[in-house]
C-alpha cells in the first residue's frame, strides 16, 4: 500500500467510480469531489498528497480555477496537480500548466498510464519539496535556506531578505512557472500595495547576484518567472 491520498475532481459519475477504483487498487488513499466548492473544502480540510483534477465542471467554477486556487493558498501550495483535459484541448493544457499544474491526462485515459503518470509526480514533488526545505546545490550555485546564505562559484553573495524569499519561491517550483500575481501573494505582505514591476525589480536584482546563473531564472513572457537550471559551459583553459 502507498500511504498516499489522492484527491479526485470529476464531476461524471461513472468517470468519478472508474477513477476511484484503479486508485484504491493501486493501494491510494482516495476522496472524492463533483464540484469546484466540495473539492476546495475537501483539500483544505485534509491537506491530499496529489489532486486529480477534470478541466470541465459545473457550478461556475472550472478546474483551472481550483488549480489556481489551490496553488495560491498556503496549505494547499504544495500540493502536486494532474489535470485532466479533453483530447487536443492544448490551451487548457497550456493554462494549467502555468497556473502550477504538474502535469495534464488527456481523455480518454488509459488507466496504467494515468497510475504511471500519477506515481512519477509523486515521486518528483517529494524530492523537490525535501530538497527545497534544505536548500538547493548544483554546478557552482549553492544555497542554504536554514542559514541564509548563497554563494556563487564559492564566493557568498549577499541577498536581502526578499530576494531569500524570492528565490526560495523559484527553487521550491523549480521548473514550474509562477505567476507576478501569486509571487506578490506569497512573498509581500498581504497589505503591500505593490504591482506586477516590483516583481520584475527583485528578479534583476536577484540574477544580477546570481552571476554565470542569472538565466537560470528565466522569464515567461505574459505570464511570470520559472527557476530552471541549465548547463554552464565549461570554461576553457587558459594557455600561457
Amino acid at each position: 500500500m502507498s500511504g498516499k491520498s489522492i484527491l479526485v475532481v470529476e464531476d461524471n459519475l461513472e468517470t468519478r467510480e472508474l477513477l476511484a477504483y484503479n486508485l484504491k487498487n493501486a493501494g491510494y488513499a482516495v476522496r472524492l469531489a463533483g464540484d469546484g466548492l466540495k473539492a476546495l473544502e475537501l483539500a483544505t480540510r485534509a491537506r491530499p498528497d496529489l489532486v486529480l483534477l477534470d478541466v470541465m465542471l459545473p457550478g461556475g467554477m472550472d478546474g483551472l480555477e481550483i488549480c489556481r486556487r489551490l496553488k495560491q493558498d498556503e496549505r494547499t501550495r504544495g500540493v502536486p496537480v494532474i489535470m485532466l483535459t479533453a483530447l487536443g484541448d492544448e490551451v487548457d493544457r497550456i493554462v494549467g500548466l502555468e497556473l502550477g499544474a504538474e502535469d495534464y491526462v488527456p481523455k480518454p485515459f488509459s488507466p496504467r498510464e494515468l497510475l504511471l503518470r500519477i506515481k512519477a509526480v509523486l515521486r518528483r514533488s517529494g524530492s523537490a519539496a525535501a530538497a527545497a526545505e534544505d536548500g538547493f546545490r548544483e554546478a557552482g550555485l549553492v544555497i542554504d535556506f536554514a542559514a541564509h546564505s548563497v554563494s556563487v562559484d564559492g564566493e557568498a553573495v549577499a541577498l536581502t531578505s526578499t530576494e531569500h524569499k524570492v528565490l526560495r519561491e523559484l527553487v521550491r517550483s523549480k521548473g514550474r512557472v509562477l505567476q507576478r500575481e501569486r509571487l506578490l501573494d506569497t512573498v509581500w505582505d498581504t497589505d503591500f500595495d505593490g504591482t506586477s514591476r516590483t516583481v520584475d525589480t527583485h528578479m534583476r536584482r536577484l540574477r544580477a547576484k546570481l552571476g554565470p546563473y542569472a538565466e537560470w531564472v528565466e522569464t515567461v513572457r505574459g505570464v511570470g518567472y520559472r527557476f530552471k537550471p541549465l548547463p554552464i559551459p565549461a570554461k576553457e583553459p587558459q594557455h600561457r
